[in-house]
């Protein structure tokens, strides 16, 4: 459901997920959802149904959502929902379907077989959803052990080819190894662009913001060059290790 995932993680869309998107942009759109039939069922059992379950498992393989990962799952609903003729509807069902399987351990190898079944005609959207999963899991920075494992199953039941699998992995690991910390305190106030007198609500709502900035869709990042992307992604570590800076000094 290409252009239904609207979303993409670490406020960064990385090469591998987009090289290709260009020939898929319309296929999906409002204007081919207007009769979609919005429900649990329908809903569960499609492309996009799917993914976000996937999406799930990969965001809580490490036992936890973290915070960087919850505001870019918030906002994969907010995009995706926009296509579809009832986007509240929509959303509180993603929602649902998201907080249903991520506590699961037991299908994920049946849900991306059923995912790789309805792509086996799309192999360039198999890499898009593949790379994303993988941007999913450097989200905090590093990938865990359980993660990989989830990461494996998927691409396995993809029979995704391993030569790309470990390129774009790999890439993804290069670039956060790049990332430096923030050297002090003021220097993570700095990056988010607030005052150390801010309470945590107004620092919250601008890590959100900055977050959403360097976040571009996937419409808006067709053309942009790979040095651009890896850039976004490289500047939304540094406003998620800001934040957390900023959570840790206040306890």
């Amino acid at each position: 459901m290409g252009n239904l995932f609207l979303f993409l993680l670490l406020g960064a869309v990385f090469y591998y997920i987009f090289k290709s998107y260009g020939r898929y942009t319309a296929e999906y759109s409002q204007e081919t959802f207007k009769n979609f039939s919005v429900s649990y069922e329908s809903l569960k059992n499609s492309d996009l149904g799917l993914f976000v379950a996937l999406v799930a498992k990969v965001a809580k393989a490490d036992g936890h959502v973290d915070a960087l990962e919850a505001q870019l799952v918030g906002i994969m609903f907010d995009d995706i929902s926009k296509v579809f003729p009832e986007p509240a509807k929509t959303k509180d069902i993603l929602k649902q379907i998201f907080n249903e399987e991520k506590d699961r351990r037991d299908n994920t190898e049946q849900i991306a077989h059923a995912l790789a079944e309805a792509l086996r005609r799309n192999k360039a959207q198999q890499e898009q959803f593949m790379g994303f999963l993988i941007q999913l899991a450097f989200a905090d920075g590093e990938v865990t052990q359980s993660e990989e494992e989830v990461l494996a199953t998927i691409a396995e039941a993809f029979a995704f080819d391993p030569q790309k699998y470990h390129a774009i992995f790999d890439q993804f690991e290069a670039m956060m190894k790049n990332v430096r910390p923030q050297a002090t305190l003021d220097d993570a106030y700095k990056i988010l662009g607030v005052s150390k007198n801010d309470d945590m609500s107004t620092i919250k709502k601008a890590y959100r913001k900055l977050v959403r900035q360097y976040h571009p869709d996937i419409i808006k990042s067709q053309g942009k060059s790979e040095e651009y992307i890896k850039e976004a992604t490289a500047k939304t570590q540094e406003i998620n290790q800001a934040y957390e800076m900023i959570k840790k000094a206040r306890g």
